[in-house]
């Protein structure tokens, strides 16, 4: 499939985290199949991680990933055409039967999907509560669902975090697919899929190499200094409500 408007994109962002001397540690690649559908379970932490989660599918082939994100950035008047150049899927999270039917189609029509199960950015850098829709669409695809993770890019760009410097280490994790039995609950799938995401995650920062006691970017129930769960929830419904007041007056 021709992509004159992705690949020149690919090609950006590669060069940009050249830019940015980012140490990118990628490992699991051979887990995307090199043909066929499939769809890519990706955590959520940081306004890089489109960009970064398309890498392992790139070195495998070439492929190239089309994600699900929210519609709200396809009425964006410089992110909007590029988005719909690359042939990504808009989300309306009031309406998401649309998104759904053109998620499946395209996993259906060979190509690889990728899907941020938690919806929103976590600021506890942990796998928050995730819904049915990846099991839903992998299934009804009859395709791979893969679980994977991103680790750093927060440190970079992300909810209150903005730190452009050299050499911020990068890890990224892909998993094997997870089975998919049928006539399994999918919302007992989903549960396997969050903690086979936070079992994954476990190993990223494992093995990344700057995860000083306290970081802000470690999860707390690793060490780190991130907030809870609980307590990211907290500050995210604070800022809805100052969100939604600001709108109101």
């Amino acid at each position: 499939m021709s992509d004159p408007v992705y690949r020149p994109i690919i090609l950006t962002a590669k060069t940009l985290f050249f830019g940015l001397g980012l140490k990118l540690d990628v490992v699991g690649e051979e887990n995307i199949p090199r043909v066929g559908g499939a769809l890519l379970a990706i955590n959520h932490t940081s306004y890089l991680d489109f960009a970064l989660a398309g890498l392992p599918a790139d070195r495998r082939g070439h492929r190239l990933v089309r994600f699900m994100a929210k519609d709200s950035i396809f009425r964006h008047p410089v992110a909007g055409p590029l988005m719909r150049g690359m042939k990504h899927i808009p989300v309306d999270r009031d309406a998401g039967s649309a998104a759904f039917r053109d998620a499946v189609a395209d996993l259906k029509a060979g190509e690889l999907v990728g899907v941020f199960p938690e919806a929103t950015m976590s600021r506890a850098m942990d796998i928050k509560g995730i819904k049915n829709g990846a099991v839903r669409m992998a299934r009804a695809a009859n395709v791979p669902l893969i679980p994977m993770i991103v680790f750093g890019g927060a440190r970079v760009l992300s909810y209150d975090h903005r730190d452009f410097s050299r050499g911020t280490p990068i890890a990224i994790t892909v998993g094997e697919p997870l089975p998919l039995p049928r006539g399994t609950n999918p919302d007992v799938l989903t549960d396997e899929l969050a903690e086979r995401m936070r079992s994954l995650l476990d190993e990223t920062v494992a093995r990344y190499p700057d995860t000083p006691a306290g970081a802000w970017w470690v999860p707390e129930r690793l060490g780190g200094g991130a907030p809870t769960l609980a307590e990211a929830e907290a500050i995210d419904e604070e800022r809805r409500r100052a969100k939604r007041a600001k709108g109101a007056g």
